[in-house]
């Protein structure tokens, strides 16, 4: 038997369907019975001036062996020919501050742009001024200067169920602000690929291009989530889409505005999922948890006495089913966090207290290896990133107008080799560098794949 509200909506919109047939002008009626009709307009209206659309232009040097050479510039005319092109996008995004004009939106909507646009929904345009990003959650934090602005209450996501109604408001395909519902799919989704931390809303409200970095807002026009990804084969909608808790955009936002950086806590410690193999070895009952596998001198899991072979079941009371689980719960927390593992160990289990750490990355200066690398700074990987099996180093940030840059070597690219020699270190970089080969030749791993990046 139907739910009485479903009952009293079914009947109205019978009775509705009908009017509209005998008279071909007529209107729903507001009320049917007595009763009103259902409807999201009243809490659409307190939402919708705070979600604003983002478009960006970012310079993108052109890598083109005719600009490199000055030979050939010179010999066809090019010296006068630009060498950026200026690439466009648009997004979304939420105002959460209405008095300091602080918008809440996405990485991958505005890192790396060059100009930021910030329209609000009543048609007024403002120059963004980017505060601060974090690439690892895919959030960023951007200012304007306006007066007038409307922002959204902020909810509390960890209160959110499977099956709760939400609505998602943003500007899919550049069409304008557009309103989509559905309810939430699942909760704490990982392992989606992008970003490095994940503990998505999963919800099937229409979210397309354009929506990343909107709201998700409960029926009360609260602020639960921030639109960022679907999962699609065609890149359409198929009712899979994704957004960022407020639970983490919120405290990685308080970190950005206050610092313009996140200041992560780290364990100092690598682990790997549970495998039957490694359950039937260690005599565990079941694959549920994370086996410590290093534990780094002098880190917070070695001052709390964690050793290889342990097996982490639960983090402050939640049990814990696989190491992705550890580095998301354990990458989400600020430094200087006091965290308690329930600990398995030959087949005891004890409670550890270990005070987390901001992870110290060794980084250099490639303009003191080789000339040819000014305006680079490589850095060793993160714990994390060693821990998903990836070697190499990384270019922490490029000048865009160095030698490197023009020619292809972007922020954020692993470089996993020189020439033919294999590098898994600074260490190894610098004494590859030293023998200062004619050519420079990085093999470096990107989304795509593999490629050479030839410095001259």
């Amino acid at each position: 038997m139907q739910p009485r509200f479903l009952r009293s909506f079914s009947a109205a919109f019978a009775i509705a369907l009908c009017a509209a047939t005998m008279h071909a002008h007529a209107s729903i009626p507001p009320s049917v019975d007595g009763q009103p009709l259902p409807s999201l307009a009243p809490m659409l209206q307190k939402v919708t001036p705070a979600v604003v659309n983002i478009s960006t232009k970012t310079r993108v040097r052109v890598n083109n062996p005719f600009f490199n050479d000055p030979v050939l510039r010179q010999f066809f005319g090019l010296n006068g020919v630009p060498r950026d092109r200026v690439e466009q996008s648009l997004g979304s995004g939420v105002i959460v501050d209405a008095a300091k004009g602080y918008i809440l939106t996405n990485n991958h909507v505005v890192g790396g742009a060059d100009d930021i646009t910030v329209t609000l929904q009543d048609g007024r345009d403002f120059k963004g001024t980017l505060v601060g990003t974090d690439p690892a959650t895919d959030v960023a934090v951007v200012k304007i200067n306006a007066t007038g602005l409307q922002a959204l209450p902020i909810a509390d996501s960890s209160q959110l169920r499977v099956g709760d109604f939400v609505v998602a408001v943003g500007d899919p395909f550049g069409l304008g602000q557009t309103v989509t519902s559905g309810i939430v799919s699942a909760l704490q989704r990982s392992g989606l690929g992008g970003s490095s931390f994940q503990n998505f809303i999963q919800t099937d409200a229409s979210i397309n291009p354009g929506n990343s970095g909107g709201a998700l807002v409960n029926l009360r026009g609260e602020l639960v989530g921030i639109n960022t990804m679907i999962l699609s084969p065609s890149g359409g909608n198929v009712g899979i889409g994704f957004a960022i808790p407020t639970k983490i955009a919120g405290e990685v936002m308080e970190q950005l505005i206050a610092h313009g950086k996140v200041s992560r806590g780290n364990l100092g410690a690598q682990t790997q999922d549970v495998t039957p193999n490694i359950a039937k070895l260690l005599g565990l009952k079941d694959s549920n948890g994370a086996v410590v596998t290093r534990v780094m001198p002098g880190s917070a899991a070695d001052r709390a006495g964690l050793q290889v072979g342990d097996v982490i079941k639960s983090i402050n009371g939640a049990p814990l089913e696989n190491a992705d689980q550890l580095n998301n719960t354990e990458g989400l927390l600020p430094a200087d966090s006091t965290v308690t593992l329930g600990v398995l160990r030959n087949g005891a289990t004890r409670q550890v207290t270990a005070k987390l750490t901001q992870e110290k990355v060794a980084t250099l200066d490639g303009g003191k290896l080789d000339p040819r690398l000014a305006g680079v700074t490589f850095s060793e990987l993160t714990d994390q990133q060693a821990s998903e099996a990836t070697s190499g180093i990384i270019a922490t940030s490029v000048n865009p107008d160095s030698r490197a840059a023009q020619a292809g070597l972007s922020s954020g690219d692993v470089i996993v080799g020189i020439g033919n020699r294999r590098i898994t270190s600074l260490r190894d970089l610098q004494g590859l560098a030293a023998a200062r080969p004619r050519q420079l030749v990085l093999l470096v791993a990107t989304d795509e794949g593999l490629n050479y990046v030839v410095i001259q």
